[in-house]
């Protein structure tokens, strides 16, 4: 999994907002991070794969994932995007202070986000006037994360940012009630990276460095909570609240990126590719990198070793 690692633009130095350009000529991903991420399309289109399928994006158009979600993307031909990180804790005390008339404290703001559903990837369709009034914004959003100074530029960062939010915000949508096997809560808070006094339980942290280290094991959750000294259903609790998935879930993620990069950067079959990973069955590792990613093993591989005209062939 990739950790939000850019949202520390300077080593050693917290920020929760980074923002980042740049232009895709070969297909990314998937990849997972552990802060929600806006993408903005700025010009060129490409297809986005992930659990939710494949769905088309161009000019005009705004990805919202949340933290911990696959997703990936095929360029046809180009696509240049502005992309902002933003930790989720972060995000959490934005919900707190604009409710702050119904929510007593950030604790019940935690709650509160808790009772909104979405999809953990949307794309919102803003149209090309809309999200070319984001563009001046962006752009210097970018130039002030590169500089490096997050301190200095704290209050035109927080400004630009929250010129941003209020054009995107109306069309993420949400409900007060779980409507598809999908959804989940908007936003699972995790601490800042390096503020000591972070809540992120032992437990939890634990269990995702041995799922990291060791993706390829047959771990299972009775195993996993034995280890931290739970139940299974407490340590259930607790990692999802830290992470936002099960275990298992968590696990399956961490399964899939690998396989993906094995796929991209090998010629290994793919059924020995799913069993170094840990799924001995290529038949269940085909259906779970299928529902990841929104492709097939081998549809996928195809996609990240051919150019960008078989791309649009393809």
């Amino acid at each position: 999994m990739n950790h939000c690692g850019t949202c520390q633009s300077l080593p050693g130095v917290f920020t929760p907002v980074v923002a980042r350009g740049a232009t895709f000529h070969r297909p990314i991903g998937p990849a997972a991070y552990d802060c929600v991420k806006v993408v903005v399309v700025r010009s060129g289109s490409a297809i986005l794969f992930g659990e939710f399928g494949q769905k088309a994006i161009g000019v005009g158009d705004v990805i919202v994932l949340g933290a911990n979600v696959l997703c990936g993307s095929e360029p046809e031909g180009y696509v240049t995007v502005t992309t902002l990180y933003l930790d989720t804790e972060y995000v959490v005390d934005q919900v707190f202070w604009r409710n702050a008339g119904l929510l007593c404290d950030r604790l019940a703001a935690r709650e509160f986000a808790a009772t909104l559903y979405s999809e953990p990837t949307q794309i919102l369709h803003l149209g090309e006037d809309r999200a070319g009034i984001l563009a001046p914004w962006l752009d210097e959003l970018v130039v002030l994360c590169i500089s490096g100074d997050f301190a200095e530029h704290f209050y035109r960062i927080q400004a630009l940012w929250f010129s941003v939010a209020h054009i995107i915000a109306p069309y993420i949508a949400t409900s007060p009630v779980r409507l598809s096997s999908t959804q989940r809560a908007t936003t699972r808070p995790s601490p800042p990276r390096l503020h000591r006094f972070a809540p992120l339980r032992k437990e939890a942290r634990t269990i995702a460095t041995l799922l990291r280290d060791r993706p390829e094991h047959r771990w299972t959750v009775d195993a996993l909570a034995q280890t931290v000294h739970l139940s299974p259903s407490q340590l259930g609790r607790v990692f999802v609240d830290a992470y936002g998935k099960s275990p298992i879930a968590y696990l399956t993620m961490l399964r899939t990126e690998r396989m993906a990069r094995l796929l991209r950067t090998t010629d290994t079959p793919i059924a020995a590719i799913a069993h170094s990973v840990g799924w001995g069955d290529p038949d269940f590792a085909a259906r779970q990198f299928r529902r990841s990613v929104g492709l097939t093993p081998g549809r996928y591989r195809t996609m990240s070793r051919s150019g960008p005209e078989a791309h649009r062939s393809g």
